[in-house]
């Protein structure tokens, strides 16, 4: 579960700005791992979502990253479901956002109270636009599940305009939520942009694509659509052995 530096390099030239930190494997080589993985991406150019390389970083940056883009003010904010069953050391616990309280064991009890502690700090700064970069739910597993669901409100409630779901492998459902507080779109599982699994299904993916519009104070969302992607093996090792298709 490690990949070489050079990864961030081809990343940052591919035009990739920012990527998501808080995931199943973000301590598997302990809080030292988490501490090389974060300063090599900013070493990159890139902005990490969601991990942080200490808890006073964690407090400073009140878990969430916010850049602007094209006049937008964009929060950005991730959470895991857990690291991999382990648990965050003693004086680590929040250098990984968490969906979960029992996010080493069964993924049951949803951590209500911190979700909803990061997303009212998020709307505190005002932002015009917040987008959720979630590593939930199971993988190989396309269902819905009832703390999903659950968390989807949360994110709702909470102010999210987006969720951009990861974990699965596979593509899942996109859709619009809509209550009292607004409406958000959610992608699931956008499945995978690279893969080396030799199952099929875990070589698509959905490039998905966002147009926020602002009128005044107000931005919402009034357009998206999205790209399937396949990665297909070209039948050959080294450069060129795998190709992105349409």
């Amino acid at each position: 579960y490690n990949a070489p530096e050079s990864l961030l390099t081809a990343l940052t030239e591919a035009g990739v700005d920012l990527v998501q930190t808080a995931n199943t494997v973000s301590v598997y080589n302990g809080i030292a791992g988490l501490q090389s993985t974060l300063e090599t991406v900013n070493q990159a150019g890139l902005l990490p979502v969601g991990a942080f390389a200490t808890e006073q970083e964690a407090k400073r940056s009140k878990g969430f990253t916010m850049v602007e883009i094209k006049g937008f003010q964009v929060a950005f904010v991730a959470f895991t479901k857990g690291v991999g069953n382990l648990r965050l050391p003693e004086g680590a616990e929040r250098c990984v956002n968490l969906l979960y309280t029992d996010y080493n064991t069964t993924y049951q009890d949803v951590d209500t109270e911190g979700i909803q502690k990061i997303l009212s700090q998020v709307q505190a700064e005002g932002p015009d636009i917040t987008i959720a970069l979630l590593h939930w739910g199971s993988e190989y597993d396309r269902d819905v599940s009832r703390t999903q669901e659950q968390i989807r409100d949360l994110m709702l409630q909470g102010g999210v305009d987006v969720i951009l779901g990861t974990h699965s492998h596979l593509v899942g459902p996109v859709e619009m939520t809509t209550d009292h507080s607004g409406a958000m779109l959610t992608a699931y599982g956008l499945g995978d942009l690279m893969s080396t699994g030799d199952v099929s299904r875990d070589s698509q993916g959905l490039v998905l694509k966002l147009e926020f519009t602002k009128s005044g104070n107000e931005t919402s969302l009034t357009g998206y659509h999205w790209d399937p992607i396949y990665l297909a093996g070209m039948g050959k090792t080294g450069a060129g052995a795998f190709e992105v298709v349409n």
